[in-house]
């Protein structure tokens, strides 16, 4: 199942109820759009208010930028190597434990979308879009080779609204209409 965008407030949900390293991960997978695997990679040295990452997934580079205040944060918890560090010694976090407490802080709520990290790159997408109108611009932000798949992601939160309108749709209950609240 594929993951799905999340609503203003939902999201707000989501990253309060994250451990503290966690929500920092997700506030810069809002920020700047990149997939939780990037994130968690990212080494101390490297980061700034400007600066460029190699995505693990497409080999692409992709210049981002993070406001003084997100970047402070970051800096404030990152260790020696790593910006996001792991349990483990010499290691970062891994993506999987992102994953996990994002999981677990959807169930939380009982939100009844499939979420996961993924769904920010989403709500990322969705917000580009409506601030500058440009897809073509929301397409080279996200790294995407074609159209067809920036749509998908520009336009989840129509897709999600008419997944929610089509469960909540008129149902027949004794021969009266009712709709599932």
């Amino acid at each position: 199942m594929k993951t799905e965008y999340l609503l203003e407030k939902q999201v707000g949900h989501v990253l309060a109820a994250l451990t503290p390293q966690n929500q920092l991960i997700a506030r810069v997978c809002l920020h700047t759009g990149l997939r939780v695997g990037d994130v968690v990679s990212l080494r101390t040295q490297d980061i700034g208010l400007q600066f460029t990452v190699t995505e693990a997934k497409t080999k692409k580079r992709r210049r981002v930028g993070l406001p003084a205040g997100l970047l402070a944060d970051i800096q404030e918890q990152a260790g020696d190597e790593w910006a996001f560090p792991g349990r483990s010694l010499g290691r970062h976090k891994t993506r999987q434990a992102v994953w996990a407490d994002v999981k677990r802080a959807a169930r939380a709520f009982r939100l009844p979308q499939n979420v996961a990290p993924h769904s920010l790159r989403k709500v990322y997408a969705v917000d580009l879009l409506a601030k500058y109108g440009d897809l073509q611009r929301v397409q080279r932000a996200l790294n995407h080779g074609g159209v067809e798949t920036t749509l998908i992601y520009a336009m989840a939160d129509r897709l999600l609204e008419a997944k929610m309108s089509a469960k909540s749709g008129k149902k027949k209950r004794g021969g009266a209409a009712w709709k599932v609240v």
